[in-house]
């Protein structure tokens, strides 16, 4: 597959990266759990088809050290056993926070779930973490980025 244009060197597209990239610092340096950062970047991405972001984000769990196991049962997590209850409530926020247009929005129930895993820090830093990769996944949906040849620690 070849990508509609050339984003990551589009002037525009550098400078929006630019600001993007520094908005996921924030996140990548709060107290919301790494691993719980890479589950909720998977799960998104797997939901929306976003190619590129599955291949840099499983790559990425699997190099900090998540299990081949964890990383291929996150899209059946329900039916898992390896998912402690905060990474289920985490994923679950990421599910109907990602899928936003087909229902009436986050539950309640599971906004208190997730509010029962993680003080009000790690809950700003999941909100943020769950609208920054739905943000990643459309652009790279919209152009087509292909996927297989990200590595580890790349960017």
């Amino acid at each position: 597959m070849d990508p509609r244009f050339s984003y990551y060197a589009n002037p525009v597209g550098q400078k929006f990266l630019k600001y993007i990239n520094s908005a996921g610092k924030v996140i990548g340096d709060s107290t919301l759990p790494h691993a719980i950062q890479e589950l909720v970047k998977i799960r998104a991405s797997q939901i929306n088809g976003c190619g590129f972001c599955l291949d840099m984000h499983t790559k990425d769990a699997a190099h900090a050290g998540e299990t081949s196991l964890r990383i291929n049962l996150i899209a059946a997590w329900r039916e898992a056993t390896v998912f402690t209850d905060a990474e289920r409530a985490a994923l679950e926020l990421t599910e109907q926070a990602t899928r936003i247009a087909d229902g009436p929005g986050v539950s309640d129930e599971v906004w208190g779930n997730a509010a029962k895993h993680f003080d009000e820090d790690q809950l700003a830093a999941l909100v943020s973490l769950i609208a920054l990769i739905n943000a990643y996944n459309r652009a790279n949906v919209l152009v087509r980025q292909p996927a297989g040849g990200y590595q580890p620690g790349q960017w």
